[in-house]
């Protein structure tokens, strides 16, 4: 059976719903569903729900994709594992020590989050090893300095660990990326003396900087009890039910099997948000190529927060430099951006007077205002009702009736307070603001890193991202928005065309000058087969190699392309065009190579599924505000599965769906494609 042929499901669990997606040879179901405490809950509802809807059982899926939570809810609500750390004699406060810079330059009272692991939970061992090894072939401390663990102290921290009742253990010694044996050693003993999941950082890290790598060792640790508790239970659920085995959406953009997951948790920290910048990739890559741009703005607006990626030659931006509730996470993942700017994202006025959104939210209970549910607070769903974007009388995915009038009650109180004209003077204030914070996020991930939006396309999608981006785009030049059909689940369709991923990295740390090509090559072939061996096929996986290089003295490193044999002098002039592009300039002074990476992937065929045209019908019309100075406007209103293939619709309008509503506003036009995606442009353009 050809991929294409087969039946697949995707499940991406999200702070409020659960998306699935179900793919047959002709068709693409969607639904959504609450998010539940025990998230494989949602997700047996949502599976069962979408195959109702199919008409096929369970059992007839040949393919089960997933992306959860787990991991990063577990670092941002700080309810991991209890774990411990065993690091070398000396070095106990490298957790907590960090790195000299600051959250916020000019505040004093800047905090940063505590250790995950507290000191009293940190245990040192006497060992030494060097960038150049451990010890000699007789047992005894090498001419670098380098010395054997102390077995016995290990048995002791052991007893300790034991005592403090820990649930997991990370063991990150000193340069046991250059030289593992002391790392190994110590994680033997841990396993024969104690019964918790032990993480080394050669294993999840195999990069220099102590303090990265033992932060990541620890998250590592953290999140590995709840992660394999959670698709231990979902595997049981989805088994039960017919399904075949999960497989499990990465933060690096490409899936794998549960249980090679379950041996490297960390890799699912980004897992959700990863799953969308695959999506809207494979759903508006080709608009990208037709229109000659140079890629994609991703777009992923919810109820809480926005989420802004890069795509480039037809590949997500991704980064090995990120930070989780302020903690270093080293693992390759999708660059995402994120601000607290969502559809549920509160309105207030500082002390200042100044009006300000977000980042806190009103979640999905109470919710917006317009819910109904009790909430008297204002949002962007609130103020978005009140220009006209969204109708009164509007039903929300079926289930939810608005409250119009305690939108404008929320509104007017906050008018009130920030001494406006009223509720109309509010809510266009609230779109704005709430706009600049996304047009900032934006900015983040294209201007300060080398790229003109405005030769990109802005992808929309999520609940709230298809309002907000013609409005977006025009803020930054961008001339093209692009809004797949299935935007509210973007997220869960991604997971249906995710290839599957692998990476692995190594520290080497030589001038390029002066790299040897064949040790290189050695190094590299190493570390495919490292890569290799965690694929389901390692026959059909295709190599990439890269080099991480930097020029002498700077502290950081751009990552650029190598060849199946290594050229010092192709990697060199690499790497000086990516600092020319990230940086504006480059320079002539010594290229250092410092960390050696590969990835393996296995590509999997995107879900192939007709589109039944609409067979057009006659706009509803109502009144919405467009424009800095919120003018009314007669707006035409569509529903989107009405809409025939090659409609063109002139703004200002409303397109309504059962998944988000999209604005077009004056002066814009939105064409519906063969599959259709819905393809905005401004006349100007």
């Amino acid at each position: 059976m050809s991929q294409d042929d087969r039946i697949r499901l995707g499940a991406d669990v999200g702070g409020t719903f659960t998306d699935v997606v179900l793919a047959t040879d002709d068709d693409l179901v969607t639904t959504k569903v609450p998010t539940t405490a025990d998230q494989s809950v949602g997700v047996v509802d949502g599976v069962r729900k979408a195959c109702a809807e199919a008409g096929i059982d369970p059992g007839d899926v040949d393919e089960f994709t997933h992306a959860m939570t787990v991991s990063v809810n577990a670092l941002l609500e700080e309810t991991g594992a209890k774990t411990a750390l065993v690091t070398t004699e000396g070095f106990r406060d490298v957790l907590e020590i960090g790195r000299q810079d600051r959250p916020d330059l000019y505040d004093l009272s800047a905090q940063r989050p505590d250790p995950l692991v507290p000191r009293r939970r940190r245990f040192e061992v006497p060992e030494r090893t060097t960038p150049e090894g451990v010890e000699s072939d007789d047992g005894t401390a090498d001419a670098a300095g380098g010395s054997p663990v102390d077995e016995a102290a290990v048995r002791e921290v052991a007893a300790d660990v034991r005592d403090c009742d820990a649930e997991s253990v990370a063991v990150s010694l000193l340069h046991a990326y250059a030289d593992p044996t002391n790392e190994r050693r110590v994680a033997d003993i841990l396993d024969e003396e104690l019964d918790v999941p032990v993480s080394t950082s050669h294993e999840v890290l195999a990069e220099f900087r102590e303090y990265e790598r033992t932060s990541t060792t620890v998250v590592d640790a953290y999140v590995t009890p709840k992660i394999d508790s959670y698709l231990g239970r979902l595997t049981t659920e989805a088994v039960d039910l017919g399904l075949p085995e999960p497989l499990v959406m990465q933060a690096n953009g490409g899936i794998a099997d549960a249980d090679t997951v379950r041996e490297h948790a960390v890799t699912t920290s980004m897992s959700g948000p990863a799953a969308g910048v695959v999506g809207a990739n494979a759903a508006a890559g080709a608009v990208a190529d037709e229109r000659d741009l140079r890629g994609l703005v991703t777009f992923d607006m919810g109820g809480t927060s926005s989420d802004v990626s890069l795509v480039r030659d037809g590949e997500a931006e991704r980064t090995t430099d990120a930070e989780i509730n302020g903690r270093p996470v080293r693992t390759p993942m999708v660059d995402v951006t994120t601000v607290g700017a969502g559809g549920g994202s509160i309105a207030w006025v500082d002390e200042g007077g100044a009006l300000r959104v977000g980042p806190r939210s009103a979640g999905a209970e109470p919710g917006p205002a317009c819910y109904g549910k009790g909430g008297t607070e204002p949002t962007v769903t609130d103020a978005n009702l009140v220009l006209g974007y969204v109708g009164e009388d509007a039903d929300l995915g079926g289930e939810l009736s608005l409250d119009a009038d305690a939108a404008y009650d929320a509104l007017a109180a906050l008018a009130d307070e920030a001494g406006m004209a009223g509720p109309v003077e509010a809510a266009r204030g609230v779109y704005r603001v709430a706009n600049a914070n996304m047009a900032r996020a934006i900015r983040l991930a294209t201007v300060e890193r080398g790229h003109d939006p405005r030769q990109f396309g802005l992808v929309a999608f999520g609940g709230a991202g298809p309002m907000h981006a013609a409005a977006l785009a025009s803020d930054l030049d961008v001339g093209t928005v692009v809004v797949p059909p299935a935007c509210g689940v973007l997220s869960a369709y991604g997971l249906l065309a995710a290839d599957e991923k692998h990476d692995a990295v190594r520290t080497y740390r030589t001038p390029l000058a002066e790299a040897d090509p064949e040790a290189v090559d050695e190094r590299y072939d190493e570390l495919e087969r490292e890569a290799l061996a965690e694929a389901r096929d390692p026959d059909a996986a295709v190599v990439e190699r890269q080099a991480d290089l930097r020029y002498g003295g700077q502290s950081f490193e751009l990552t650029v392309a190598v060849d199946d044999v290594f050229d010092p002098e192709a990697v060199g002039d690499r790497f000086h065009d990516a600092h020319e592009a990230t940086y504006g300039y480059r320079m002539d002074d010594q290229v250092d190579l410092v960390n050696l990476r590969v990835t393996a992937t296995t590509e999997r065929a995107e879900p192939a599924t007709a589109h039944a045209a609409g067979e057009g019908a006659e706009p509803d019309v109502r009144e919405a505000r467009f424009g800095a100075d919120g003018d009314v406007y007669e707006t035409a209103i569509y529903q989107r599965s009405a809409l025939p293939v090659g409609h063109t619709i002139g703004g200002p309008a409303v397109v309504e769906g059962g998944q988000s509503t999209v604005v077009v506003p004056p002066a814009w036009d939105a064409e519906v494609r063969p599959d259709a995606t819905l393809v905005l442009t401004e006349e100007d353009q």
